[in-house]
């Protein structure tokens, strides 16, 4: 069961694993990035946050896609990991059992806005989201469990 679709460019590290994985009470974790997989400086920084006792999966995309639709992740209490929007918005296209996204970290780029302390978003982004709210999808702003939860459908017009 998928519990939770977390955007954060820095993927899994320190504090924010921890408290997201308590959070949730999930006992995986699944990384699907596209660079970290065949990266061992990556995957070897991802290894180090990991929490204890928390199975971790590092897969590409369409990896993760063809696991999560095959079924073989229902067994866990998953949290997936991906780095960018359309990260999230090829993984919410092809597994309808994604329902909640959680927007956690965005670096400011070129042409981004800024819609909260740590998301920055590009107006391509922001129709992605606005794609994932029109169909269904609750997306959330927020770096942690315990600040407030913010719906992006109040930030996100278009």
């Amino acid at each position: 069961m998928i519990k939770l679709l977390r955007v954060d460019h820095r993927l899994l590290h320190g504090q924010v694993a921890f408290s997201w994985t308590q959070y949730l009470g999930v006992d995986s974790i699944l990384i699907a990035n596209d660079d970290v997989p065949n990266n061992e400086l990556r995957k070897t920084t991802i290894k180090l946050a990991k929490p204890q006792g928390v199975k971790l999966v590092i897969k590409n995309i369409e990896d993760s896609i063809k696991a999560i639709k095959s079924g073989v992740t229902d067994k866990y209490k998953l949290f997936v990991v991906v780095e960018s929007v359309n990260d999230a918005k090829r993984l919410i296209s092809q597994c309808s059992e994604i329902k909640k996204v959680n927007l956690g970290g965005i670096k400011s780029k070129e042409g981004t806005r800024n819609i909260s302390k740590a998301i920055n978003l590009l107006p391509e982004e922001e129709k992605l989201i606005k794609d994932m709210l029109d169909e269904g999808v609750e997306v959330e702003i927020r770096q942690v469990p315990g600040d407030k939860k913010i719906n992006a459908s109040s930030i996100i017009k278009i």
